[in-house]
């Protein structure tokens, strides 16, 4: 059995885009068996459980449930786990989900980052393990993993607080649990350009499954802009960043803004204001929005992993995808010393898009 786990939209999109390029595409409108702890569906000769560790903002909840639905639509087994918000939750899921970590051949994860994760990984033994996209953070994990550093998130200072001192044996055994041994296969499956240490196994994601379920997407005139959490995640300054949107919005006829579920609404309100843009709350990844369409025949993007995926999803439909630099004076005096450099990595490494210089 595969027994996947993911705490994100995104995550369990490639958990499909990985099923279906690892076993082919599953049979559509086979019906689902329930989600319990001891069953899982097979489909297309692929025997997956989905355990998504559900998250407690409602935009996340929300895409996830949907996908969740699509998941099951093609035969396997989700099942949803409140694994956060009460006390003693993550004791309770752990304890609920150790029968199916004992029978799994193979474990799929979304963020090798997550502590969550990091936590079922030290009970997983020496089982496979598939790390699955959860954005351009898979970048930042294989360098950290080839240089033997311990696993923290790009956009982190890397302070360590009581939290991490006591966490800290769980993310050395779990980077244990994510290194290949003779005993354990790994595999990244991936749309970003890495570069593995030697003996993990990269397989490229194309979006066949996206492709081949979604599309092909109605173009509208004019572009759309796809927002990003770069604020909420303490990097760039918020008047900079309005200043940027309004300015892109302005230059290239933008009409529509595409909200990351990350993004505050007190945010997304003084945009729709000072700029005009209409905010758009996405149901869906932005792949799976984007290739169902109506999308723009432009869509602008600040680094992140849509300037790595769309290109993929929309390969074939005429789209142009452009990237918009970030300028180092929009980066807060908060931001990790790493921001600049890995932010230009991410644009620098995409193909297929238009790269735009910051606006001034």
């Amino acid at each position: 059995m595969n027994l996947a786990f993911v705490e994100s939209p995104v995550q369990l999109l490639n958990v499909l885009e990985w099923a279906h390029a690892q076993h082919g595409a599953p049979l559509a409108g086979v019906p689902s068996q329930s989600a319990g702890p001891a069953g899982s569906a097979r489909s297309g000769g692929v025997d997956l459980t989905v355990v998504v560790l559900s998250p407690t903002d409602p935009m996340s909840r929300g895409q996830l449930r949907r996908m969740a639905e699509l998941a099951r639509d093609e035969g396997y087994t989700v099942r949803w786990q409140e694994a956060r918000g009460r006390a003693g939750a993550p004791l309770k899921t752990v304890r609920e989900l150790a029968p199916l970590l004992h029978r799994a051949e193979r474990i799929v994860i979304g963020d090798p980052f997550s502590r969550y994760v990091q936590l079922l990984l030290t009970l997983v033994g020496s089982r496979d393990l598939t790390v699955v996209d959860d954005g351009t953070a898979t970048m930042e994990f294989v360098a950290q993993l080839a240089r033997g550093e311990k696993l923290v998130r790009w956009h982190r200072r890397g302070r360590r607080g009581p939290r991490e001192l006591v966490l800290a044996p769980v993310t050395f055994l779990a980077r244990r649990r994510l290194t290949p041994s003779r005993s354990r296969d790994v595999e990244v499956f991936t749309s970003m350009p890495v570069e593995p240490p030697q003996g993990i196994t990269v397989t490229p994601n194309l979006f066949g499954w996206t492709r081949s379920r979604f599309g092909p997407p109605k173009i509208t005139r004019g572009a759309d802009l796809v927002g990003t959490s770069l604020v909420e995640t303490g990097v760039v300054d918020p008047d900079q960043y309005v200043e940027a949107v309004t300015a892109l919005a302005r230059t290239h006829g933008a009409t529509r803004y595409f909200a990351h579920r990350r993004e505050s609404s007190e945010k997304l309100h003084r945009l729709a204001v000072e700029t005009g843009l209409e905010i758009v709350r996405p149901d869906l990844p932005l792949e799976l929005i984007a290739r169902r369409g109506p999308i723009g025949a432009t869509v602008l993007s600040f680094p992140s992993t849509v300037v790595h995926t769309l290109p993929l999803a929309l390969v074939g439909t005429g789209i142009r995808v452009a990237v918009c630099d970030i300028a180092p004076e929009w980066l807060r005096d908060s931001a990790s010393p790493r921001a600049q450099g890995f932010l230009a990595g991410v644009t620098g490494t995409a193909q297929d898009v238009q790269r735009l210089p910051a606006p001034a």
